[in-house]
């Protein structure tokens, strides 16, 4: 019995410890098209297939063309949020070349807890 107890202890642990790192915030600023983050900011093409971590994530193969809607900045300046189809999510920049900018000016804003919140069938996934 204690060992069965002990089993459930543990996943129990492992499985908060994953939903507080898929609601983890990755940066407190990021950089838009405006103030409200609403304006594409570039269109890139894949340059290699890519598959995230978790469900904030955008998942992509190698010449997929995504948009740019915003770009983490100061703490964490490798991720980009775009849009591919209905998928939305984070992706690295580095995983992406740029085919077209599509903004003049790029503006700093604060990110807000729900940036980093999974996005399912139109509802978030509270974890």
């Amino acid at each position: 019995m204690s060992r069965i107890l002990d089993q459930r202890i543990l996943v129990l642990v492992i499985s908060f410890a994953a939903s507080v790192q898929s609601t983890k915030i990755l940066s407190k600023w990021k950089k838009c098209g405006d103030p409200e983050c609403e304006k594409a900011m570039s269109r890139v093409q894949a340059t290699t297939d890519y598959f995230g971590p978790d469900c904030r994530y955008l998942n992509f193969k190698t010449g997929e063309e995504i948009i740019v809607y915003s770009k983490l900045s100061r703490e964490n300046e490798n991720l980009w949020t775009g849009s591919k189809g209905k998928d939305f999510g984070y992706f690295p920049r580095d995983a992406v070349k740029v085919e077209e900018v599509l903004i003049g000016e790029e503006v700093e804003v604060l990110t807000k807890e729900t940036d980093f919140l999974c996005l399912h069938e139109d509802k978030y996934n509270f974890e």
